[in-house]
């Protein structure tokens, strides 16, 4: 899509060099396009004064007339405004003098130039927006002022192009390019030779170096490898839980055993146990062995224990649950001697591990256990303490008892009061049985009284039959709760003693210690071309963050 330009229109005075370069009237240009174009249509004074030009006489003059047929054809093509105005402006930088924007496109088909080639708008476009770089000859007019952006210049109203002074011969640009080859290759070698120095230096000697040591100085050393794994005892029957199920067998349940004997074996208290018993740093202060592996006779703790650390390498699988050991020493004897020595230092701390854990788990059943049934014999002698105090075997029988004889007291008042009613109906009562009945039933209600007060007063021997029925009951109902609890802890005592047989651990060797007959250390080749690779590595590592500087400089 283009945009159709705009311009005011000036009131220019039409001559016959105008005449002559005005479009055809035939032409499909826009008026407000031809109102453009008139502006950048050169004047008849063009400030090369009263100078003629051939080819400025050629092209005014008018062009032979376009054949109808060959006009009627490009008009059918359908070409837009823009493409015809392009074609008009290519026909003007090639010299030809079209009578319309569609005989542009007839002429220069004629001489074989496709005016909508993009090569052939992009040089135009290039030529109009060149700075002008030509000399002005002296006593020259003044250059006629440049056109607008996007519009080619005049045949009539371009500059001449002067030749320069400067003579540039074959020979002469052959005698640069050789020179600047010279140069070029000259610095190509000598950055390869201070490439080739600095890689000599940084990464070939040092290689060298700790190849001749690995190959040469270095003392041979001798690895035995071992293996075992620490397992838990099988469980009797379906106890332990869900996870004691799941886990059971599994080296899940023994991996906190594998890594506590992993960090036992590859702690300091592990190299001194060595050292002590075998010898450890006298071993590796050994005359024999080069200055890089050898130990000093004084070396301090720290420094036996890296030595103890690089010697003795423990791995854990957990997935498989093995403790793989690698034992380092100058000679194989040695070598077997110290891996047979922590395999047992393993069992030790495996057995102590075990151990302690059992006997705290039976010591809290045990205590429990017997905390429970000294509370049931302390409930015990409360009730028969009680029974002997109050002198009551059993409290229920006694209010029984009691509720028994107030009972009877009770019936025998109820039937002496009907004798005493029926003595009292006749009209002249017997004195004397009326009175006697009524001493008797004053005596059966002070016996119901007492036997009342019984049930619930004190007296001067022990106390109500109501205390002591209630003290006998909260004895005895004290004695149930601690006959329910040492049951519980005798079950706890038994749960604590089955899961203790369980969670004893046994440390099962695999692979047995076996002295190796030929060096295992130093692996020469394969440490050589890793120097080389670490060398090169931090070589490059250095020239890339120099060249990062420098260029940040």
């Amino acid at each position: 899509m283009s945009t159709k330009p705009k311009a005011r229109k000036f009131r220019i005075k039409r001559d016959g060099t105008a005449a002559a370069l005005a479009p055809d009237p035939n032409t499909t240009a826009e008026p407000q396009d031809q109102e453009v174009e008139s502006l950048f249509t050169p004047p008849t004074d063009d400030g090369f004064g009263a100078q003629t030009f051939p080819s400025r006489e050629r092209k005014a003059q008018p062009s032979e007339k376009a054949p109808a047929d060959e006009l009627e054809a490009i008009k059918r093509e359908g070409l837009t405004g823009r493409q015809l105005r392009m074609a008009r402006r290519v026909a003007q930088r090639q010299g030809l003098t079209p009578s319309s924007d569609f005989d542009a496109v007839r002429q220069l088909r004629a001489k074989g130039i496709d005016p909508f080639k993009r090569a052939n708008m992009l040089e135009l476009v290039l030529t109009d927006t060149q700075p002008d770089t030509t000399a002005k000859a002296p006593g020259a007019a003044a250059p006629a002022p440049a056109p607008a952006p996007g519009r080619a210049l005049s045949p009539a109203v371009q500059k001449p192009q002067l030749p320069s002074t400067e003579i540039n011969t074959a020979s002469d640009q052959a005698m640069e390019v050789m020179k600047i080859q010279r140069d070029i290759a000259k610095r190509r070698r000598k950055r390869a030779m201070l490439l080739a120095a600095r890689l000599f230096v940084f990464v070939l000697l040092p290689t060298f170096v700790a190849g001749y040591y690995f190959y040469k100085v270095a003392t041979p050393m001798y690895a035995t490898n071992s293996e075992f794994v620490i397992q838990a005892a099988d469980s009797q029957g379906g106890g332990g839980g869900l996870g004691g199920g799941l886990l059971s067998g599994s080296p899940l349940s023994s991996s906190q055993d594998s890594i506590t004997v992993q960090g036992y074996l590859q702690s300091r208290d592990a190299m001194l146990r060595l050292d002590a018993d075998e010898g450890f740093r006298a071993h590796f202060s050994q005359d024999h062995i080069d200055p890089i592996q050898r130990l000093d006779a004084d070396a301090t703790q720290e420094a036996a224990y890296k030595k103890f650390a690089n010697s003795v390498k423990i791995g854990y699988d957990p997935t498989e649950g093995i403790i793989k050991m690698e034992v380092i020493a100058a000679d194989p004897a040695t070598s077997a001697q110290f891996s047979k020595q922590l395999i047992q230092y393993a069992e030790e701390q495996v057995d102590q591990l075990t151990a302690r854990k059992r006997g705290d788990q039976m010591e809290g059943a045990d205590q429990s256990r017997k905390e429970a049934e000294q509370k049931m014999i302390d409930a015990q002698v409360r009730i028969v303490e009680l029974q002997e105090k109050l002198g009551v075997l059993s409290p229920e029988s006694e209010v029984e008892a009691v509720f028994g004889q107030i009972t009877q007291l009770e019936s025998e008042l109820l039937t002496e009061r009907i004798s005493l009613q029926q003595f009292l109906a006749n009209q002249r009562p017997n004195e004397a049985k009326v009175s006697a009945s009524e001493n008797k039933i004053a005596e059966l209600e002070k016996l119901i009284d007492e036997k009342r007060a019984q049930l619930t007063e004190s007296n001067s021997n022990s106390g109500s039959l109501a205390r002591i029925s209630g003290e006998l009951l909260v004895a005895e109902a004290d004695l149930e709760v601690r006959q329910g609890l040492l049951a519980q802890a005798e079950a706890a005592f038994e749960a604590a003693s089955l899961e203790a047989n369980r969670q004893v651990r046994y440390l099962s060797v695999a692979v047995s210690p076996v002295a190796p007959d030929e060096p295992t250390y130093p692996r020469s080749f394969e440490n050589t071309i890793l120097a080389f690779f670490i060398f090169a590595g931090v070589y490059l590592m250095v020239s890339l963050t120099s060249s990062i500087l420098r260029e940040q400089v």
